[in-house]
């Protein structure tokens, strides 16, 4: 009996730690109102996809993608790389989506988590989140924002 529990327990601690590699298939709104696919979407080869989760009453992910902002241009012509704003403004919240983005001028590309099914997916408990996916695989999960943290940011998709 112990053998079968511990067998079950590696089996699905392998299958959960497989899941979190690999970016779901998960339908997204832009913020023009057109269906994309996180997982087919975004599947250039060897092209660096960073997708920063945020919501409108989040300090600190507004700070965060304020920051990319910035420098977004020049990592844009060093790098093979797309940023991906992903909001998770629920239906109370997500009609202070577009406001914000017309005052902030960000030339992400933009969709909306309404339902939440691509934070769920990814298990995300809070936000700023941001996770780098290449090859349609997560390789690096950061979590939280403090000033000069794009720099770190930076400094990892040069490694990638």
């Amino acid at each position: 009996m112990k053998k079968i529990i511990l067998f079950s327990f590696l089996f699905l601690n392998a299958w959960f730690s497989f899941a979190q590699k690999q970016m779901p298939n998960v339908n997204l709104v832009n913020d023009n109102n057109q269906t994309v696919n996180v997982k087919n979407d975004f599947n250039e080869k060897d092209k660096l996809y960073v997708f920063a989760f945020w919501a409108t009453w989040c300090a600190p992910c507004l700070n965060e993608l304020d920051a990319i902002n910035e420098l977004y241009d020049t990592w844009k012509t060093e790098l093979s790389m797309e940023l991906v704003a992903v909001s998770i403004d629920d239906t109370r919240t997500q009609k202070r989506v577009k406001p914000l983005l017309n005052g902030k001028k960000w030339t992400y590309t933009i969709l909306l988590d309404t339902n939440q099914d691509l934070k769920r997916a990814l298990s995300i408990a809070n936000v700023p989140y941001t996770i780098v996916v290449k090859n349609q695989k997560i390789v690096y999960i950061h979590n939280g924002y403090s000033q000069g943290a794009e720099i770190e940011l930076y400094n990892k998709l040069k490694e990638l």
